[in-house]
């Protein structure tokens, strides 16, 4: 089968950033929080995780635009941590996707805002999708996905291991490299694993068959962070859209300063390997999930 993933992206790119726009569109376009928001939401970026939910329902031969509703929901959580991240009491970031980070466009307090604004907002459009989308799962699925993702996102999960990386400054790790895998799982891997299983149960798939699919995010979750770090490091900053080397400098724990540059890459390439395996008894639907597994460990950016 032909296919091109460049194509694939751009255009589910452009279908979720239009209905991220009309949700933001239903407010007054003049309120400086509204205008934070969509600074960061439609900055650009890869929007990895809506896709994975999208390319999830249709690995399972089902209508993805059920799955729509978890893809906005999940790129709005996933934004807010962005923005907190960027703030100067965590990462300390003055760019983000090319662009200034919210609260150097705006103000501390402002992006602080905009971050809760979008965190609190999405469970609002998984509960109640009907306001703007056509397509959307029953009730029991709805209550299901937010379950999921509030675990994903919250104490169990990317917060979770927000708190662990900042704490990873200060601690000496007997065994840093489990400790930094454990950060990753729930930073990184939590979310993306939830944009996996939420497009597959937005359609109604059989726990089974969704089981193959978490195996799948798990692996290609840890192999995105880990070429993270190595792009850190390796990465342009002119295509990267953020300053290089920032690891290094801040002595942050990371797999190529525990384990070395050229470990990393083996590492990250057996990781997306176990991923294929995972799904290597479906079909032809599959095929973008396997696309963007080879395109996790080749991105530049």
């Amino acid at each position: 089968m032909n296919f091109n993933l460049h194509q694939y992206l751009k255009k589910k790119q452009e279908l979720v950033n239009r209905y991220l726009k009309i949700v933001l569109g239903q407010y007054d376009q003049n309120r400086e929080l509204i205008q934070a928001m969509d600074h960061s939401l439609m900055a650009g970026g890869k929007k990895l995780r809506p896709i994975l939910s999208i390319a999830a329902a249709q690995a399972c031969g089902k209508d993805f635009m059920f799955a729509l509703p978890a893809c906005c929901a999940i790129e709005m959580i996933h934004t807010y941590s962005l923005i907190h991240d960027d703030l100067p009491a965590m990462d300390d970031d003055d760019l983000r996707r090319g662009l200034p980070t919210c609260h150097k466009k705006y103000s501390e307090a402002t992006a602080i805002l905009a971050g809760d604004a979008l965190l609190t907002h999405a469970f609002n459009i998984l509960s109640n999708p009907e306001q703007i989308f056509k397509k959307y799962p029953e009730p029991q699925i709805r209550l299901n996905l937010i379950s999921k993702v509030s675990l994903a996102a919250g104490i169990q999960g990317m917060v979770e291991g927000q708190m662990l990386d900042m704490q990873s400054f200060q601690l000496k790790q007997k065994d840093s490299l489990t400790h930094l895998k454990k950060i990753h799982e729930l930073k990184t891997g939590k979310m993306i694993t939830v944009s996996v299983e939420a497009g597959a149960l937005s359609v109604g798939t059989d726990l089974k068959i969704i089981d193959k699919l978490i195996i799948y995010a798990d692996k290609i979750g840890l192999a995105f962070q880990v070429v993270d770090d190595i792009l850190n490091i390796e990465g342009d900053p002119k295509i990267m859209g953020k300053a290089a080397g920032s690891d290094v400098l801040n002595d942050k724990m990371t797999f190529p300063a525990i384990i070395g540059l050229d470990e990393s890459k083996k590492y990250a390439e057996n990781l997306i390997e176990e991923a294929l395996e995972s799904i290597s008894l479906f079909e032809e639907t599959a095929t973008p999930l396997r696309a963007i597994a080879e395109y996790i460990i080749n991105r530049n950016h």
